[in-house]
This record gives C-alpha cells, sequence and structure tokens, in this order.
C-alpha cells in the first residue's frame, strides 16, 4: 500500500495549478481579447479555477481515506494481539496448574500473574468502550474536585506494578492540590501518560512526574520519560484515533492507538490542554496536561495531632483509595 503522509503536497500543487490559470488567462485577456468577450472569459476562469480546486480537495479526502484505512487495520492487528497475548497467558497457566503439581507459593504466584492478565484485559476493554462512546456519552458522573496527588500516586502504582518498576524509577515531585475533574476520566488520563512513558521510556526506564499551579484556578501536571523522544512531524498526530507509527507486523512496542487519543478527548473534555514536547535532543518526550484546578493551602490541608480539626476550612475530599506507596 502506498503511504501518504502528508496533505501538504496536493495543497501546494493546487496553489500553483490556479495561479497558473488565472495568470495565463490575464495575460490572454489583455493581449488578445476584445471588450465583448471579456464577460465569458473571466466566467470561464472563474470555473476553470473552482473545477481544479475541487479536483484538489477530492484528492485531499482520498488521502485522508487512505490513511485512516491503514490506521484502522493496523488497530485491528494491535487489538487481536493485545486480546490473544493474555489469552495464551492465562491458557498456559491454567494449563501448567493442571498438568502437574506445583507447590503453594508457586501457584499464588502464578495467579498473580493471571490476575495481571486479567486487569490488562479489562483496561484494553474500558478503551474500547470509552472511545466507542465519547461522542455520544452523556456525563453520568459530575465532575468535582479530586486531590491530584492521590490519583497520581495512584496511578503511578497501577504502572509501576505493569512495567515491574523501582521506586527510584518514578520520581514524583508533587504539591497538593485539587484538579475539577470526574476521577474516572482523571484516572485514565494520567494511566495512559504514565504508561506511554513507561513504554517508549530508555533501556533503564526513568519517569518524572510533575505537578504545579499553572495560573488562576489551573494545575499543571508534566510526565517525562528518559526515551527518544516525539519527532516533531507527528506530534499532533499522534493525538489522533488510531494512529501508530510504522506497521503491527513489526513493530516491537504494544498498543492499540487508542491511549492519546482518549487522553486528549478526556483532557479537552474537563476543559483543559495538553501538548507534547521533547526535553532535548534524544532525551525524552515531556507531557503537559493543564486542567481547571487549585493548590490546596496549608490551612486546608487534614489536620495534624497539634492541630485542631475544627479550626480549619473544610475542603472537597478525593475518594480515590490510598496508596501503597503513602
Amino acid at each position: 500500500m502506498v503511504h501518504y503522509s502528508s496533505r501538504k503536497w496536493p495543497i501546494i500543487l493546487g496553489v500553483i495549478l490556479v495561479a497558473l490559470v488565472v495568470a495565463m488567462l490575464v495575460i490572454w485577456i489583455v493581449n488578445q481579447a476584445s471588450s465583448q468577450q471579456w464577460g465569458m472569459l473571466i466566467l470561464g476562469a472563474i470555473f476553470f479555477s473552482l473545477v481544479l480546486i475541487g479536483v484538489v480537495l477530492y484528492f485531499i479526502l482520498t488521502i485522508k481515506e487512505v490513511n485512516l484505512s491503514r490506521r484502522q487495520a493496523n488497530f485491528i492487528d494491535a487489538v487481536t494481539h493485545e486480546l490473544k497475548s493474555p489469552i495464551a497467558s492465562i491458557k498456559l497457566y491454567l494449563q501448567t496448574l493442571d498438568m502437574r503439581e506445583v507447590d503453594l507459593e508457586q501457584q499464588r504466584e502464578f495467579h498473580r500473574f493471571m490476575l495481571e492478565d486479567v486487569q490488562r484485559l479489562d483496561a484494553l476493554i474500558d478503551h474500547l468502550l470509552v472511545a466507542a462512546r465519547l461522542d455520544f456519552e452523556e456525563q453520568e458522573e459530575a465532575p468535582r474536585d479530586v486531590d491530584a496527588v492521590d490519583c497520581l500516586t495512584h496511578c503511578v502504582d497501577i504502572v509501576s506494578r505493569r512495567f515491574q518498576l523501582q521506586p527510584e524509577q518514578v520520581q514524583m515531585d508533587l504539591v497538593p492540590c485539587t484538579v475539577h475533574a470526574r476521577n474516572r476520566d482523571l484516572e485514565m488520563i494520567f494511566t495512559n501518560l504514565l504508561d506511554n512513558a513507561a513504554k517508549y521510556a530508555g533501556e533503564n526506564p526513568k519517569i518524572h512526574v510533575q505537578v504545579r499551579p499553572g495560573g488562576i484556578d489551573r494545575v499543571i501536571i508534566r510526565i517525562s520519560d528518559n526515551g527518544r523522544g516525539v519527532r516533531f512531524e507527528v506530534r499532533r498526530k499522534i493525538f489522533q484515533r488510531f494512529f501508530r507509527g510504522g506497521s503491527e507486523l513489526v513493530r516491537t512496542t504494544v498498543g492499540t492507538g487508542l491511549g492519546l487519543y482518549l487522553v486528549r478527548s478526556l483532557v479537552k473534555k474537563a476543559k483543559g490542554k495538553i501538548s507534547v514536547n521533547n526535553r532535548g535532543p534524544f532525551s525524552g518526550a515531556t507531557f503537559e496536561v493543564e486542567l481547571p484546578g487549585r493548590m490546596i493551602e496549608a490551612a486546608q490541608q487534614p489536620p495534624t495531632p497539634e492541630q485542631p480539626a475544627e479550626n480549619l476550612t473544610p475542603q472537597h475530599s478525593a475518594e480515590t483509595p490510598p496508596s501503597p506507596h503513602t
């Protein structure tokens, strides 16, 4: 299949052709046409220019359809792989348990591996359901103030267990704050960004998570990795539905092409913004998310034993359970 990577050249070609047609007709009119023919010639020039513009637009739409078809084919291949791998793993563990005696410790280890595979399948199905309903779903849960530190810590714990990251591989620089969003959406945003950072980091993954104030009633969350970064020409494309560079037949990094699309859509739904930049040449990417929220002042934080609770200003508390890191 021919890979069309850009719509820039058809647009440039169309503009050049239209300009040449108009220039040639103007020169011909000035040199040869009589005043009686000007009206018909001008109408003809306009009509011919519109035909050229229509051809160029048709070419652009055709390229977009080809790109979409290629991404959908890659998506089907990726989902097939993502579904088959954990199922094959679970099947292998169950067959091992059924065919031979396994000591209790190894049984527990097998059960842990199978649970991780089930969680991987559950996350994939959640992504597919959210992506399918994103444009039509009415918000069942109203946005509320969610403790961003608790939510981030919980998501870091999930991704660390999934990729077997050690505590020193994830650096967290957090300040107490709340984000006004749906808790489920916030968890999916953070988990997908952390998952992406872990997948595309270097051989010795290093992830940096930072939370900072972003102005009046805004909070900025940055998630960085130590991979090769994101090429400039694909920084907008990576947020498109199904987009993944290359072919699924030769790609080694797992994924479906839905993660960053869901992140961008959920951030937009929460009235936020997302951007990606490289930390430097071949030094990793930084995803920056700006969301509505506010810093938690010292007087609003949970009371210490020396500080009575009745003297504090009440605050909204997140329902996210405490993370094992705390």
